[in-house]
């Protein structure tokens, strides 16, 4: 008897074909920005997706400062952190962080939420570039402009 057999195809990041993609923030909620965003990075929207490897595209996000909050979120969203000294928890919230020197690590908080707590999520998280203004370094790589409205 003559059986066919299929063996998958392992996708790791040399053969993933990993695409450049720009995308601007004015004007976009920051949560579904970050959601469709980390769905992109994490290579899900591809059909060979392969959940252990590094198999999403790179992403540049411009415009970051420019990002919406629904709701009361720009004064109530707390980001805590602690400096390892007792009594050393911060806080902060979204309006601060707009008005500091990085507005950009609003948007990178937001996405590297999304992402798996790991080291693939670190590594994933690297493939980011988050820019404050419409200027970025990457016009070398011909970023192709991305269209939320169709991820997921």
């Amino acid at each position: 008897m003559d059986t066919l057999s299929y063996k998958t195809k392992s996708i790791n990041k040399e053969n993933a074909g990993k695409k450049w993609y720009i995308v601007d923030a004015k004007d976009q909620i920051l949560g579904r920005l970050s959601s469709s965003v980390a769905f992109v990075l994490r290579g899900k929207h591809k059909p060979l997706y392969t959940p252990h490897t590094d198999c999403g595209d790179y992403v540049v996000v411009i415009n970051a400062d420019k990002v919406k909050l629904t709701g009361n979120k720009l004064e109530d969203k707390r980001y805590l952190s602690h400096t390892t000294y007792p009594g050393g928890q911060r806080e902060t919230n979204p309006r601060r962080i707009l008005e500091s020197k990085n507005p950009e690590r609003l948007v990178e908080k937001a996405i590297k939420g999304m992402l798996p707590k790991n080291r693939l999520g670190r590594e994933i998280f690297r493939n980011l570039h988050v820019y404050a203004s419409a200027e970025h370094p990457h016009e070398a790589q011909k970023p192709a402009q991305l269209d939320l409205s169709k991820i997921k």
